[in-house]
């Protein structure tokens, strides 16, 4: 039997305007959770339509729990997807919305209520669906992927419109169902959501796979960093330059200069900004995060 939830190999697939996928390759073990990461762009949506068997690859093969994409229906009875948002029927009740795709599905009706309480919508599950709020729809969504049991979980920014104490509950959810056997495939922009959970992570960009393994291993490719605010706008060019003169590469973000560099060269820069007549307002050496190291890899703005 096999132990990777997900195989892709070479996958590609091109349209007229190009490649939205090219040559992917990546693994995913069981019972793990994975963070799928990109820009906005990048392939994510059309490597998990690939995956689900909803579109065709160009080229290149791909395994979920180790059956070929070529048959999803011999592995999709075993995999839960929410993808693009859920759709339901909004003059019925979450409840009741959750039991029409169980009885489409042939899933026991039992598993509605669990199902409910599972995503924390008690007491509002009688409530009509255009009723909920964005957070209760996305809550709602996962629940209907969860109505067969997955063993591979896959979710397309399921924490979109969660306030912060909805998407901690999503987080411990997506923990527990880890910790019991599901593997969770997951695609988000809130990269420290991801970083808190996620065990192994993909990153896409432009098409490509620039990383795919374990996150600490991806955190140990990576040079610690320093970030700097100045007095004035104007003086972070002038920063830049002389973190550059010094050999270390900088750039600035959201008006703030982050700087590769150890801790210990934070003393070396302030007193060359000193000298320059530069007022430094923070100063803040940094270990690699995955968001910091997602702009990086990806050549994305903040």
């Amino acid at each position: 039997m096999t132990s990777l939830a997900i195989s892709v190999k070479d996958l590609s697939k091109k349209y007229d305007s190009g490649f939205a996928v090219s040559h992917a390759n990546f693994e995913v073990p069981l019972g793990t959770i994975c963070g799928f990461v990109g820009p906005n762009g990048a392939g994510k949506t059309t490597t998990i339509r690939m995956l689900l068997g909803l579109i065709t690859p160009t080229g290149g093969t791909a395994e979920v729990l180790g059956e070929s994409i070529t048959h999803p229906e011999k592995y999709l009875s075993r995999v839960g997807a929410m993808i693009e948002g859920p759709a339901f029927y909004p003059a019925l009740t979450g409840e009741e919305n959750l039991k029409v795709l169980a009885t489409l599905g042939g899933y026991p009706i039992e598993r509605v209520a669990e199902l409910i309480k599972t995503v924390g919508l008690e007491g509002r599950g009688n409530s009509k669906y255009k009723t909920y709020s964005l957070g209760m729809k996305q809550r709602l969504g996962i629940a209907a992927a969860l109505l067969p049991e997955p063993k591979v979980l896959v979710l397309d920014e399921p924490t979109n419109g969660l306030d912060p104490e909805g998407i901690q509950e999503v987080r411990d959810l997506l923990k527990k169902l880890a910790s019991q056997g599901t593997t969770v495939f997951v695609s988000s922009h809130l990269l420290s959501e991801l970083e808190i959970i996620s065990e192994y992570i993909v990153m896409l960009r432009k098409g490509e796979v620039v990383f795919a393994g374990p996150i600490q291993d991806l955190f140990l490719m990576q040079q610690p960093f320093i970030l700097v605010k100045t007095d004035s706008q104007s003086d972070l060019q002038k920063i830049v330059a002389i973190a550059e003169a010094d050999g270390h590469k900088a750039t600035i973000r959201s008006e703030v200069a982050h700087i590769e560099g150890p801790a210990d060269w934070a003393g070396t820069l302030n007193r060359k900004a000193f000298d320059a007549g530069i007022l430094i307002t923070q100063l803040s050496p940094q270990m690699p995060n995955l968001e910091e190291t997602f702009f990086e890899m990806t050549g994305e703005k903040k």
